[in-house]
């Protein structure tokens, strides 16, 4: 399948698949999306919750590596332990990597070794990036995790429900939903009302929030503890 190197609205790259016509970020900015639905609305939201030691963190689609990338960015900055589990069934190829201008337009271009070493470092073994950020990279079909309490965050950040329905199911939120602790938190980019009551259908409490640029909402799901 052919794939493109664009740059989005606020000057970050992305991947366009125009046989599908999807790309891997928003075409109204890649950085201000997952600023915006991932850290602001899921990082910053569950640390204000809570004090964590060691904050469990489940990426589903680690793609081009730019929440991670970001989430070690903050992690950095407030000296917060993270272990982030970032699943993909099919790896974005270094090549293509080295073409993302994250560090770049994050100005952090001193940090270009770290992005590179996100993409750079082994699949199904833990890689310690930082003294704060522990990453382990696992090439999976979402179908397949079987995670049980185990994360205190969930970035939900698949191809969208119009190219990729399966992946949106209640079968994929029932895993979600077991892979989290309580009260533990899934943020999405997607507001739509099928996936919507998928979530809500295996438990969760569903939340509708302002949407980055270019989407009116986005969802926030949080698993209730039931004590």
């Amino acid at each position: 399948m052919k794939r493109e190197i664009v740059k989005t609205a606020d000057g970050s790259t992305t991947i366009h698949l125009p046989e599908l016509n999807e790309q891997y970020h928003s075409k109204h900015g890649a950085i201000n999306e997952a600023k915006h639905v991932f850290i602001e609305t899921g990082l910053y939201h569950v640390l204000g919750i809570q004090d964590y030691k060691d904050l469990g963190i489940l990426e589903i689609g680690f793609g081009t590596g730019l929440n991670a990338f970001i989430t070690f960015l903050e992690a950095t900055k407030l000296s917060q332990k993270i272990n982030y589990v970032g699943i993909e069934a099919y790896p974005v190829p270094n090549e293509e990597a080295k073409l993302m201008n994250y560090p770049e337009e994050l100005k952090v271009c001193e940090k270009q070794s770290i992005f590179d070493l996100l993409h750079q470092s082994s699949w199904e073994t833990p890689t310690i990036i930082s003294p704060e950020f522990l990453l382990t990279k696992r090439k999976q079909f979402f179908k397949d995790i079987k995670d049980e309490n185990c994360y205190h965050l969930i970035y939900f950040d698949a191809f969208g429900a119009r190219v990729q329905p399966e992946l949106w199911t209640v079968e994929i939120f029932e895993k979600m939903y077991n892979a989290l602790q309580n009260n533990g938190v899934l943020v999405t980019y997607s507001a739509k009302g099928s996936v919507r009551r998928a979530m809500q259908e295996v438990g969760f409490v569903i939340e509708r929030l302002q949407g980055p640029p270019g989407k009116r909402e986005m969802l926030r799901a949080t698993k209730k503890s039931l004590e």
